[in-house]
């Protein structure tokens, strides 16, 4: 794999050409400007399901276990309904 250097008008004539490209090939594409390189290249992705946030206040036990709790001492209708 040999990475190609380009300038930015390069670049932003054949922006989409480029960047399929570098999806296809894998090969990082660099940018020169102002005398400084930027990287264009594939990042590796996790499956769908490592890329998951947890949320706050979520179950992370057995679902089931919620279904037989008794709410009826934490409902008062007159400070629910307001």
């Amino acid at each position: 794999m040999t990475s190609s250097l380009v300038n930015p008008t390069r670049l932003r004539e054949n922006l989409y050409g480029i960047l399929d490209q570098v999806l296809t090939t894998g090969t990082p594409v660099f940018i020169e400007r102002k005398g400084r390189l930027l990287t264009l290249s594939v990042q590796p992705s996790g499956s769908r399901v490592s890329r998951l946030v947890a949320h706050r206040g979520s179950i992370t036990g057995d679902p089931e276990s919620v279904v037989s709790i008794d709410w009826s001492s934490e409902w008062k209708p007159e400070a629910n309904l307001l």
